[in-house]
Formats: C-alpha cells, structure tokens, sequence
C-alpha cells in the first residue's frame, strides 16, 4: 500500500489470513484505494521495517485497467504521456520529491523574507497596460474593454514603495505570452518579487538577495533532509558574498569585448562553467549592464556616475538565470523621459506616474523564478517538471 507516508508491506499467510484476501487481493487492479485493518509487526525484509497482517480489507474505488501510465513501472514515459495523466505521474514518490523541494524553497523563502522586515503583499493581475508592454501580453475581454494578465507586479510594488510600506515581496502568477518552446520557458509561471526603498545602490540588493537566497536553500536542505527526501543531498552548500562578475567581462570571455549585446542560454551556460571552473560557486552576480542591454525596461535606474551604464545586474545559478534585477528610476522627469524613448504613452500609467509626484524614495528590486530555480536544484531537465500542471503554449489540459 502507497499513501503520504510512503509504501507499506501488506503480508497474508496461507492457513492464517482470510482465504477472501488472497481472491481480492490477487483480482485488485493496481491503483486502486483500498482501507486495511491489521497487525503491524516488525521486519527487516519490508521497506518501512513493518509489515501489516490484515484482518479487513475494504475496497473504497477499483482503478480502471490498463492504466495509461505506469506508476510504479521502471520503464519511463515520454514527457507528453506524463502531463496528459499527470495525477497518475504525481503519484510516483520521485515526482512528489520535486514538490516537496518546492513547497520547501517558497516556505524557505516566505521565512527568510518576514525576518528582514519585508511584508508580502497581493496585487492585480488583470491589467489595463502591462509593465512591459509588447507582444507578450495576454490580453483578456473585461467587460466592455480589454485587459492584460500581469507579467510581473513591479508597477505596483514600486507604488508600495511609495505608499511608504518600504520593504514588499509577492509570491504569485504572472503570464508571458512568448511563442517560446524551450525547456527554459513557461506562459504561466510563478514570480517572486521583492522591492526595497531607502536603497543606497545595486549592492544593497545584491547582499539582501544573496542573503534570502542561501537562507532558503539552508532551510530546504535541512526540512527535506528531516523527511528523508532524496533531493536533499543534492541541494547547494555555497556561501556569501557571491562572486559579482562585470558584463563587459563576461563579453571579453565570449570572445566578443564591447558589443553590448544581451546574453543568451548557451552564451549564460559558457560564463557558468567559467565560473564553476575558476571560482567554485553556483552562484555569482553579473552586473554592470550597459544601458543599451537593460534599459529597455523604462523603469530601470542608470548609475548617476557612469550615464552608460545602469545600476542592474543578474543572479545566475550554475549558468542560468535566475533573477534579475537593480535601482529604479525615481525621478518622475526621468521616467517620463525613459517612457517616451521606450514608445509607450504616459497617459495609459498616470496611475502609476502619481506615485512619483508625491515623494518617492530610492528605491529596487528584484524578479526571481521560482520554476526555474526549483527545476534547476531537482536536476530537471525540462522546468514543466517543475509545475503541477504546467501551461506552455500548446498546453492547457489538464
């Protein structure tokens, strides 16, 4: 018998037990939910030391036959047949590791969050313009005049930040309606987003984030190792203060010095193994993106004492992505300005705008992926592993 707490072994002994349980027993379809009453005794033999002498057996449901996917089989399934029965793939204790992991790392991080005097806060996800704009959007009917599912909450924990609250973080889902179809990317996705003001620059972020993110994976590490989960040994050990590595050498490592050009996955998988190479670490900062790269967010700060640059940086794990973030523009002239170059009309964000005519301190944030982080510390090579019920852009069943 499987349930939460893991299989137990259900013994009969011809001439002891009821001649109806071998009949039952033996006709029983796998899969099926069955209650059992017994004596639990002792055995080195069974995988949980104990094994059940049954004296009732009732059968509450009779699975169908054949299953359409095997749970306990060795033979694997394609990634297709998983999700189109994925209750039956979630039953299988390697896949219920993978969310455990997660339910651990997004307590992990709800822990390490509140004890740095962050409040977690819920805003809107249906949308008059997105933060972002562009082709990624999904737009939605509202009643007599369209609407947009969020891609990510950072208006409105800017306009936390000005309400006074501070320090905010939000763990929810956010939508890009990308035409993507890698193993990377996701149409429905859960964000979590952090945002502090009174910032003195990017390294105030930088050393909370780092902070928060060793704390998780510490805590993770020690309520899976408690459950005997076997993701565990496999998380992290890796210490502060990250490595923080300039974007200019990160292109000289390309072999392609000042060409300010974005970073893609195999260009983040080359400076990964770089870094794991020379340095040691999982983790490391790139930083000191050129404007030409990060400024297509009309949000982002430039650092005062290098116009070129902006104060923004990446987290990346083992060459990957995981967060992005820095200082934002606080100066409402400015950000009118960065609106305007970036094509959007300021009239569709008075809202968001008025914000920044009352007093708005310095302020930044971040945007980190739980999906991918989680895929990356289970060793998934496909991040819909990392999701329930993942939504891509050919899946929305179940």
């Amino acid at each position: 018998m499987r349930d939460v707490a893991g299989t137990t072994q259900v013994t009969l002994k011809r001439g002891s037990a009821d001649p109806e349980f071998f009949r039952l027993l033996g006709e029983l379809p796998r899969e099926s939910v069955v209650e059992v009453e017994g004596t639990p005794k002792l055995s080195e033999k069974s995988h949980r030391g104990v094994e059940l002498f049954p004296t009732a057996i009732r059968v509450v449901t009779r699975a169908e036959v054949p299953l359409p996917l095997g749970v306990v089989d060795k033979v694997g399934a394609d990634l297709d047949t998983r999700f189109n029965h994925r209750v039956l793939d979630l039953r299988k204790p390697a896949v219920r590791a993978i969310f455990e992991l997660r339910a651990a790392v997004l307590e992990g991080f709800r822990r390490a969050f509140v004890e740095r005097g962050f409040l977690e806060v819920e805003t809107p996800k249906l949308l008059r313009q997105g933060a972002e704009g562009g082709a990624t959007l999904f737009r939605v009917d509202y009643f007599d005049r369209p609407a947009y599912l969020a891609q990510s909450p950072q208006l409105y924990k800017q306009m936390l930040i000005g309400a006074g609250f501070e320090r905010v973080f939000e763990i929810a889902p956010a939508f890009r309606a990308e035409p993507s179809d890698t193993v990377r990317h996701l149409t429905e996705f859960t964000s979590l987003d952090a945002e502090m003001g009174y910032i003195d620059g990017a390294e105030d972020l930088r050393t909370t984030l780092e902070s928060v993110v060793l704390e998780t994976v510490r805590f993770a590490r020690e309520r899976l190792g408690a459950r005997g989960n076997p993701l565990a040994d496999g998380l992290p050990v890796a210490t502060a203060p990250f490595p923080r590595i300039p974007f200019a050498t990160c292109e000289a490592w390309l072999g392609r010095p000042g060409a300010e050009q974005d970073l893609g996955a195999e260009d983040e998988k080359i400076i990964g193994a770089r870094v794991a190479k020379d340095l040691g670490t999982p983790f490391y900062y790139i930083t000191d993106f050129p404007t030409a790269v990060k400024l297509q967010t009309f949000y982002a700060g430039r650092r005062d004492d290098d116009p070129t640059l902006t104060g923004y940086f990446d987290l990346e794990y083992q060459g990957l992505e995981i967060a992005s973030g820095g200082p934002r523009e606080h100066r409402e002239a400015r950000l009118r300005e960065n609106l305007a170059a970036g094509g959007f009309d300021a009239a569709n964000f008075e809202g968001y705008l008025e914000a920044f005519r009352y007093g708005m301190p310095p302020h930044g944030g971040w945007g980190f992926g739980v999906d991918r982080f989680v895929a990356s510390l289970a060793g998934l090579a496909n991040i819909r592993e990392a999701r329930l019920f993942p939504r891509d852009r050919y899946r929305l069943d179940p």
